[in-house]
């Protein structure tokens, strides 16, 4: 299997700081929304530019459940933990609910954590 791409928004300080946690704990082939290529921007929704994805050789995962698998990539505690998380009654609503909440304001995060690069 081939390295999951991990999409994010290049602009955004916090998004950078965050794909170098994922960079830290996981393989990740890091890939900013300016340089996507032609068939990766094909394969994302057409509001992609609102979330991270991740695209492996046959699945896209976008937004909250994105991050759920990146994590789940960081090591066997990570994966147990995901895959009791994903027992949860509600799980994806309230998975979905809280990256929107980072995510809707990430400028604000930014100020906390932020970086100019993810290597």
């Amino acid at each position: 299997m081939a390295t999951p791409r991990l999409v994010y928004d290049d602009d955004c300080g916090f998004c950078k700081w965050c794909v170098r946690i994922a960079l830290r704990h996981g393989e990740f082939d890091p890939v900013g929304f300016a340089d996507l290529s032609p068939d990766q921007r094909a394969r994302l929704p057409a509001e992609y530019e609102s979330c991270m994805h991740l695209l492996t050789d046959d699945a896209v995962y976008s937004c909250g459940e994105a991050l759920e698998r990146v994590v789940g990539r960081f090591g066997p505690g990570w994966r147990r933990a995901m895959n009791a998380a994903r027992q949860v009654p509600g799980w994806q609503r309230v998975r979905e609910r809280g990256y929107r909440f980072v995510a809707d304001r990430r400028a604000i995060w930014g100020r906390v954590r932020s970086c100019a690069d993810v290597e």
